[in-house]
């Protein structure tokens, strides 16, 4: 496999476009995370669909993450492979296929998974009894995100009641994530968003309580909320994945008087200007394969006054405004993706630098790994 770089270069030597981690940006983001939390009685899980590396989930485990979020089967499965012992499956595992996977990865590691119907369950239970091992599971509840969940209240409480009747699977607890709450623009929107799916997941704990079934688990929350849940006294575990890399849709967000850390952005697309029809018109070499624009297009991060205007398969079009300074060919320009995680799964390595050169190289093993 072609490297867009070596250790040692420089970054105007990196070959383009290329994915690129400021280490520095990175670090401090980890920390100021596990800053953010310290005290309080939450476990933080980070989800590794934003980044798909192993190394990057050895260094959250090492700073204090109880274990990792995967949202696919394969993706988990490149995690095992690689040494990660402790993962959630933050999502359904349905079909035979998937769900042999799923047993051969528990007989190697701590997995455990959600579910939201029974049928899914009764799949489960009987996979784990023919492979001779009692999964961990975890009823996903729909809080507000429109998606995967079982209805809070009853309908939970009834699933609970027959997977606690199932040998093959441990119920731990709740799983209650608010997608979208991570990115409304303003802090009252995250708050009513967020709190309403607190609300909702704490009346359903306790409902489960007075019928005897005890959550030990209620897991969830993104980068845009997780102090709220973490201060909730109903979660104990928090799911944050793109605040170590953070994107051009975040950069929406108002997080004054938040409570929250404010993050930096550290990861960048690294491109070049490969054509110059005039000064106030630069073509680079990052286009659609390049970068996620479901969240909007890149930013440019160095230069003032230049906008990414449109983007083709191969090119994406810079448009230079009056106070910007001139483009020249060959230039090598950072650009701020729209959308952190599914940016990252068109490489397949993260060149992290620091102090203008390249420090290490990455891989993201878990690329691609949509099934």
């Amino acid at each position: 496999m072609h490297s867009a770089a070596q250790i040692g270069d420089a970054i105007a030597d990196i070959d383009t476009p290329a994915l690129i981690l400021d280490r520095s940006a990175f670090e401090r983001n980890g920390a100021a995370l596990m800053a953010s939390v310290s005290g309080l009685p939450i476990a933080v899980r980070p989800h590794a669909k934003s980044h798909k590396c192993p190394e990057i989930a050895r260094r959250q485990i090492a700073a204090g993450a109880v274990g990792i979020c995967c949202q696919k089967a394969s993706e988990a499965q490149a995690f095992v492979e690689a040494g990660i012992q402790n993962i959630l499956i933050s999502n359904e595992v349905v079909g035979e296929k998937k769900i042999a996977r799923l047993m051969a990865m528990a007989q190697r590691a701590d997995l455990a998974v959600c579910v939201d119907h029974i049928e899914n369950a009764q799949a489960l239970n009987a996979a784990a009894i023919a492979a001779g091992i009692r999964l961990g599971v975890l009823i996903e509840l729909e809080v507000g995100a429109q998606r995967c969940g079982i209805a809070p209240g009853g309908p939970a409480l009834a699933l609970a009641q027959a997977i606690g009747q199932m040998p093959g699977l441990r119920f731990l607890g709740l799983q209650a994530y608010h997608g979208p709450a991570q990115h409304l623009r303003t802090l009252l929107e995250r708050r009513l968003a967020t709190d309403q799916a607190i609300s909702l997941t704490r009346d359903t704990r306790d409902l489960l309580a007075r019928h005897g079934i005890v959550c030990n688990h209620v897991t969830g929350a993104g980068t845009g909320s997780f102090m709220l849940e973490a201060c909730s006294a109903v979660y104990t575990e928090i799911q944050p994945g793109s605040y170590i890399f953070m994107d051009a849709d975040y950069s929406r967000n108002d997080w004054h008087d938040s409570g929250m850390p404010i993050f930096e952005q550290s990861l960048f697309i690294l491109t070049s200007v490969m054509s110059l029809r005039d000064p106030d018109h630069a073509v680079v070499d990052a286009g659609l394969k390049a970068s996620s624009v479901d969240s909007g297009l890149p930013l440019v991060a160095d230069l003032a006054d230049v906008r990414f205007h449109k983007a083709s398969d191969e090119h994406g079009v810079l448009q230079r405004g009056p106070n910007a300074e001139k483009m020249w060919l060959g230039q090598k320009i950072r650009l701020i993706p729209g959308h952190c995680d599914p940016t990252v799964n068109l490489y397949d390595e993260l060149i992290v630098v620091h102090e203008g050169h390249v420090e290490a190289i990455w891989p993201i093993l878990a690329r691609g790994a949509l099934c």
